[in-house]
């Protein structure tokens, strides 16, 4: 393996390949007919795969599935009407049936009973197929103690549910290049899947606490991962390299942490061993934060923990110019995933009609792929996403300063969505 800590002054280029795929296809013929009927090439669609991923079916493709959905806090409610209206319109259109649930988490949960996360939302999660989530937390909720935070609800999900996975694509759309804050030329291009290691690591290590000691507070956590942590992070993140662009960054801290050595050996040792047509590169935590700010178009995928994880995902994220379109998924060996937007709560808009649902529609596409076997499906929703863009259509988070498009609120951006795969004709059956 190549340490890219003293990185090469030339470009890499890179295969342009989309999202990973797990094992069931998307028909070329298909996703060409509805890039063409609406217009636009689907850049959200995912490569066709080369080695299955069994974490990340829930289950076949069925008529009829049970959904639990999430709305959360803040801007969360707003974006969730948006996102349910949208898929009401792709069942009619498709022929199946998503069976909706609302479910409490974070601070509506704590408002309503006591409990970030009660127990009749974790078995409703449980028993459905799949789990779309909008965001969490709030100002009201800051100052409670720890266990009543709305975060600590969301920490309760992953680990009960075994979602120890998270992938976050990074993808720069055409039709959004301005609306980064680095130059044209830095982020143009840029498509990067950020897989992180969600269960373990300093957030779930014990002991932790503040204690008393010699008369003053002293506060600490336990960074720790268990070999098998690592082993099966990198398996997932190898899969996910092997469909992209075969290149693998694995991002640590070895110079430093005991618990980064480990990691680095672990990833070092599956991948060379079970991906031999994967990259594999490794980097430096604080290398890789500049890097990605540097030279981002050198990334494909990046598999890193939990906490290293939660600061360069958000990063890599703002390449794109607006959390507002990014979405995510978040998986285990078994049962449902969760699929959410990357972006918070934004409680100063709640309310407002400000909120931009794209991130959360896209998250509902990736829910269709990866736990639903619906891929036709997902790749019809991110179609009617990508021409709404091209019909100049922007919520405030992305809207630009002279650039002619129109700003148009939460319930606009999700009529539209709705209102093209309504015009969108489907040659072939989905």
């Amino acid at each position: 393996p190549l340490d890219c800590n003293q990185l090469p002054r030339h470009t890499i280029h890179l295969k342009k390949i989309q999202q990973p795929q797990p094992t069931m296809k998307i028909s070329p013929a298909t996703l060409a007919a509805l890039a063409l009927a609406a217009g636009s090439t689907n850049a959200f669609a995912p490569a066709a795969p080369t080695r299955s991923i069994s974490s990340l079916n829930a289950v076949s493709k069925k008529d009829t599935y049970q959904i639990t959905l999430l709305p959360g806090d803040g801007i969360g409610p707003e974006i969730m009407s948006a996102c349910k209206e949208v898929l009401g319109t792709l069942q009619k259109k498709c022929g199946f049936e998503l069976e909706m649930t609302d479910a409490l988490i974070g601070g509506a949960a704590i408002d309503a009973k006591n409990d970030p996360f009660p127990d009749e939302s974790l078995e409703q999660c449980r028993n459905s197929d799949s789990v779309l989530l909008s965001c969490i937390g709030g100002y009201k909720w800051d100052s409670n103690p720890r266990e009543l935070r709305p975060e600590t609800g969301l920490l309760k999900m992953r680990k009960e549910m075994g979602l120890f996975a998270n992938l976050r694509p990074a993808k720069v759309l055409p039709q959004l290049i301005d609306a980064s804050t680095l130059k044209k030329e830095i982020v143009e291009g840029v498509d990067v899947m950020c897989v992180r290691e969600l269960t373990g690591d300093v957030y779930f290590g014990t002991p932790k606490g503040i204690d008393v000691v010699d008369g003053e507070r002293v506060g600490y956590n336990n960074m720790i991962y268990r070999e098998s942590e690592i082993e099966r992070i990198a398996r997932v993140a190898g899969d996910v390299a092997s469909k992209r662009g075969g290149k693998l960054c694995s991002v640590d801290k070895a110079n430093v942490l005991d618990v980064s050595q480990l990691w680095r050996d672990v990833v070092t040792d599956i991948i060379t061993k079970e991906f031999s047509d994967v990259e594999l590169s490794h980097m430096y935590v604080d290398n890789a934060a500049m890097q990605l700010i540097r030279w981002p178009k050198q990334f494909d995928t990046i598999v890193t923990g939990n906490i290293f994880g939660d600061i360069l995902s958000d990063e890599a994220s703002m390449l794109v110019g607006s959390l507002g379109m990014l979405p995510s998924a978040s998986i285990g060996e078994s049962g449902p995933g969760v699929f959410e937007p990357c972006h918070g709560s934004a409680p100063d808009i709640a309310g407002e009609d400000k909120a931009n649902p794209l991130a959360l529609i896209l998250s509902a596409a990736m829910m269709l792929r990866y736990d639903l076997d619906r891929a036709d499906e997902a790749a019809l929703l991110e179609t009617a996403v990508e021409a709404v863009l091209d019909e100049g259509l922007r919520t405030a988070d992305i809207k630009q300063e002279g650039d002619g498009c129109k700003l148009v609120g939460c319930i606009e951006m999700g009529q539209a969505v709705a209102a093209q795969l309504e015009k969108i004709e489907v040659p072939v059956e989905v």
